[in-house]
């Protein structure tokens, strides 16, 4: 029997925190993987943000690409189909995307590493419905970091400060439909995220597939009031491997499924550009020494993640 990774419910945080603590906990240092419900997320913001982000990924390409940023790593805008691979992959994935980014003053001592927003002119309420699921999965991202936070004996606000300007990115996704039966490549190839966690919304529809500890995949497809929320390399780097950064992947589909498009809503949480990822002495015992004897920033480790994935 394939196991299942589990889906637990968020306001237990509030009535049930020791017991919901723990059982988050064992499910990411297992997994690096769970399903979040009672989010209180309703599902006309999400398919609200859907529609505008299908709107804009059904444009004419010439118009789209108006709004690619070149040089710019795939921070903001839009990304073409063809370009992200994953690491060391030998073929590119099958999506185009487009980035929404933290809103900060231009006077922040961050707006070198994090440019403006653009919004498609063309979609009416693109930035509206865009940003507010940003701002909604922020604020859900910060809960699941407090019971994470509680659950390695650290104090429940230890990432308040060191993610209150995360470099976050709000990610919708277009896989378009497979025309044809010999494609070597996967909608998404087999890696790990790079941030702290990720917040998956929507993701209902069947591909996403999580590998195992004993190197199995196993599919994860959600409820629709459920959104998966993984582990990412930097979490992962910062407790020296207690919660683990599991490689997933998206599948193509069988069949006449594969003739459909697919979209997806990530948002990938990460800390400020200035953070630290420095491995936490809690984390560090005589079975598990430490992994990482050299610091690195937020910041220096991203950009050094984009290049090996080809966004920079």
């Amino acid at each position: 029997m394939t196991p299942r990774i589990p889906t637990l419910d968020i306001r237990r945080f509030d009535t049930d925190r020791e017991a919901f603590v723990a059982e988050l906990g064992a499910a990411y240092r297992e997994w690096g993987f769970a399903g979040i419900n009672g989010h209180g997320i309703a599902q006309a913001q999400i398919d609200g943000a859907y529609d505008v982000f299908k709107a804009f990924f059904a444009l004419p390409e010439d118009v789209k690409k108006r709004y690619h940023v070149a040089g710019g790593g795939g921070a903001r805008g839009y990304t073409a189909f063809g370009v992200e691979t994953a690491k060391g992959a030998k073929h590119f994935d099958l999506k185009e995307f487009w980035h929404i980014g933290r809103e900060i003053p231009d006077d922040s001592k961050y707006r070198e590493v994090m440019p403006p927003n653009l919004w498609p002119t063309e979609v009416p309420g693109f930035r509206e419905h865009g940003y507010g699921l940003y701002q909604t999965l922020d604020q859900l991202g910060s809960k699941v970091l407090s019971a994470l936070a509680l659950h390695i004996g650290l104090p429940e606000d230890y990432f308040v400060d060191k993610t209150d300007y995360g470099n976050s990115i709000l990610r919708p996704i277009h896989y378009p439909p497979i025309t044809s039966d010999d494609i070597p490549n996967e909608r998404a190839g087999a890696h790990e995220d790079i941030n702290l966690i990720t917040l998956l919304v929507g993701a209902s529809a069947a591909g996403l597939e999580v590998k195992s500890r004993d190197g199995e995949w196993v599919p994860f497809t959600s409820d629709a009031d459920t959104i998966v929320v993984n582990i990412g390399d930097m979490l992962q780097r910062l407790t020296n491997h207690v919660y683990p950064s599991t490689t997933h992947r998206v599948t193509n589909p069988p069949g006449e499924q594969a003739r459909k498009p697919r979209y997806s809503v990530p948002f990938f949480l990460h800390p400020n550009p200035d953070f630290v990822i420095d491995v936490l002495p809690s984390t560090v015992t005589a079975d598990n020494p430490s992994r990482y004897p050299e610091a690195i920033t937020a910041q220096g480790y991203l950009e050094e993640r984009l290049r090996e994935i080809k966004l920079k």
